[in-house]
């Protein structure tokens, strides 16, 4: 199977326009029904489902339906075009026809408007306008072996112990110690609580992560109030500034832990640059898969990696780089690390492909001596191939963004 989607809502008409939308293509439809049939067969909504197959299969895949006593269920609906055009034939008479992008902008115009209404109007235009622009599609362009485990040799030496940093809310802890964990580290649950309370400490960590999800039930700003549990805190506050003065050790935020670390940037070595997170500029929580293009920098944990474009997940409601003026973000430019690009690989500045409205995409920076990085996007939620909603045909096991993970284990040692 190529694809599949149900018709129960809709019809068979919705599900087709549906799947066309999707692969950005045009369909050639011949109904086995009469014209005059054409329209309940289009239109029913009643049980059924279109899969897509290759030609080659066909004869197979009818074999095995109707070994499942679904033989007279199942109808050869037609085949895909290159032109764009969704055109149905029923008794051999034309009866519906138009292109892909006209079928979209209808089926999208009461979103659209509803979208308009609730969110930023700009953003809901610029998702709109895409429709009918050119679209190449999600593609990965990679500057390093994705099968390269750079950290296999120093897995079985020893395991640095990591600090899996989490506050109330957050829910990203789990996925991000298996990474670490897969990378060849000690992974230690720390809650802030521990950290305030006294039971806990940072000296004996080498690494340690901000995690992301939704801290203080994700209110705005919840990651700048878990940084103020921190600054003023005195014990929490020479605890971290002192993890972060040590030569030996690295920090990662993502998503809610970097808007907490950059937050913390007064206590971090060459991070007096990074901007504030704030709300996205849709207004809205934003949850997709996007494509990024790694920027050359000192990030240890991006080693190797400059110059290489791929997708990753991104879930955020305040991602939003802001910089005071033009001169702030000047001085910050050899800190970026990470941006988000168009599939055609443009720095993104519309939305969705950038899905905060930061300026020039950034989501990721580092600091001088590249020990601490903060991104918006999730890269623990897609180290496996099978975790990326699409990926080449070609990646198995790991997926490329794996290797921040096995980047830190090397430079630990």
């Amino acid at each position: 199977l190529l694809a599949y989607h149900d018709r129960a809502d809709g019809g068979l008409f919705a599900t087709l326009c549906e799947m066309a939308f999707a692969g950005r293509c045009g369909l050639d439809i011949r109904l086995d029904v009469t014209s005059a049939e054409a329209l309940p067969f289009l239109f029913n909504e009643e049980l059924g489902a279109v899969i897509q197959v290759r030609h080659s299969d066909t004869d197979d895949v009818w074999h095995i339906l109707e070994g499942a006593g679904l033989g007279h269920h199942t109808h050869l609906l037609g085949c895909l075009r290159e032109d764009g055009l969704l055109q149905f034939q029923a008794g051999g008479k034309r009866v519906l026809e138009g292109t892909r992008t006209e079928f979209q902008q209808a089926w999208s115009e009461t979103s659209h408007h509803m979208q308009a209404l609730r969110d930023n109007p700009e953003c809901a235009d610029e998702e709109f306008a895409r429709i009918e622009a050119d679209d190449p599609g999600l593609s990965a362009s990679l500057n390093f072996d994705i099968d390269d485990d750079i950290a296999a040799p120093y897995i079985e030496t020893a395991r640095p112990r990591m600090a899996i940093l989490r506050e109330q809310g957050v829910n990203g802890q789990v996925e991000m110690a298996a990474a670490f964990h897969k990378a060849g580290f000690e992974c230690v649950d720390v809650h802030m609580s521990d950290i305030l309370a006294g039971r806990a400490g940072l000296e004996s960590f080498k690494g340690l992560v901000a995690c992301g999800g939704f801290s203080y039930g994700d209110v705005l700003g919840a990651g700048e109030g878990w940084a103020k549990s921190v600054l003023f805190h005195a014990r929490a506050r020479d605890q971290f500034q002192a993890f972060f003065e040590r030569a030996d050790t690295f920090a990662l935020g993502i998503c809610n832990g970097c808007q907490m670390l950059s937050n913390l940037k007064e206590l971090i070595p060459g991070a007096g640059h990074w901007p504030h997170f704030v709300r996205n500029r849709s207004e809205q929580f934003e949850a997709r898969f996007v494509m990024t293009e790694v920027v050359e920098s000192p990030s240890l944990l991006l080693a190797g990696m400059a110059g290489s474009r791929m997708p990753i997940a991104v879930a955020h409601g305040e991602g939003r780089a802001e910089f005071r003026d033009h001169d702030h973000l000047e001085r910050a430019r050899g800190q970026v690390a990470v941006r988000y690009i168009e599939n055609d690989g443009s720095v993104a500045s519309r939305y969705p492909a950038n899905p905060n409205g930061s300026p020039e995409g950034i989501t990721g920076l580092t600091s001088t001596d590249g020990r601490v990085t903060i991104m918006m996007p999730h890269p623990e939620r897609v180290v496996r191939a099978v975790q990326n909603s699409w990926h080449p045909a070609g990646w198995e096991e790991d997926g490329p963004w794996m290797r921040l993970f096995r980047n830190a284990r090397v430079w630990v040692d």
